[in-house]
């Protein structure tokens, strides 16, 4: 049998390494999709250092550029590589407005746009497999996340919190949409929070900002190992076959806020992400 083959986004540090490695080690080959190559080959190292079984490799995808990320569907498919499992894992956190290659603010434009159209783009690939499984890392922030539709894109009363809880907010939707579109498919898709990990969200990378706040609250946090465990789980266990549309902490399904149980408002989401990705005309 072919050994089944994933993609987990964001793989260059933090719980996508941890979790390509995790993947990777149930004799799995992980596609590792990162922005920066640099970084990303650092990575694809220490995780080879850690593999016992399976295998991993880098590919490039910045999941700020729609345009990135149609190229980078492009030649995935026509690649003819199998795809089982999809980790939307990568997220930013920014401190300051900042805006996508697009114009979108970058949380929302990265955590939940970006991931939208890249999984859309490969459905057709995923949905050829026997057991096909999308993990969305969303996180408890989603609870006091909103959805204004009238400022989406937070020109008026930015702050990190509200731009942060509006992205996670928006994966549950997405994730719960997404599994009822794939009903009678091979294909399941599940959210979770990972829990409260010591990750680098959040630090600037230029300016160093955020460091010191980090490594005071360091040991208050899970491990990158630690937070990775509840997205391995949904990727590969078969306790979860057939098991979709659901939210995840700690490898147990766990409640979701009145918002992101709101079915209008996930279709609303849907709407107007297959619009804003130039997918108005095709559907799941």
């Amino acid at each position: 049998m072919n050994r089944k083959v994933a993609i987990v986004t964001g793989a260059n540090s933090g719980m996508g390494l941890a979790t390509s490695v995790a993947i990777a080690n149930q004799d799995i080959h992980v596609i590792m999709l990162c922005r920066n190559e640099e970084r990303g080959k650092e990575a694809l190292k220490k995780a080879e250092q850690q593999l016992t079984k399976g295998s991993v490799e880098l590919q490039l995808c910045d999941l700020a550029s729609l345009e990135n990320i149609r190229s980078y569907a492009k030649r995935f498919i026509e690649s003819e590589q199998q795809l089982d499992i999809f980790v939307a894992n990568a997220g930013v956190v920014s401190t300051k407005r900042q805006e996508t290659a697009d114009g979108y603010e970058s949380m929302l434009g990265v955590n939940h746009l970006g991931h939208f159209l890249l999984i859309q783009l490969l459905l057709e690939k995923i949905k050829e497999s026997s057991d096909g499984r999308i993990v969305i890392v969303s996180s408890g922030a989603h609870k006091w996340g909103k959805l204004d539709f009238d400022n989406l894109q937070l020109h008026s009363g930015f702050n990190v919190m509200k731009g942060y809880g509006q992205s996670k907010l928006a994966n549950v939707l997405f994730a719960r949409k997404l599994a009822k579109e794939l009903i009678g498919t091979n294909v399941t898709v599940n959210a979770l929070h990972p829990g409260a990990v010591a990750t680098n969200l959040g630090v600037n990378r230029d300016t160093g900002f955020g460091k010191a706040i980090h490594r005071v609250l360091k040991p208050f946090f899970l491990t990158p190992e630690q937070g990775s465990k509840t997205a391995v789980y949904l990727a590969t266990s078969s306790e979860l076959d057939g098991v979709t549309g659901e939210y995840f902490i700690k490898e147990q399904q766990a409640p979701i806020s009145k918002r992101a149980a709101d079915d209008e408002l996930a279709l609303k989401l849907w709407d107007w992400s297959m619009e804003e990705t130039g997918l108005t005309k095709s559907r799941v």
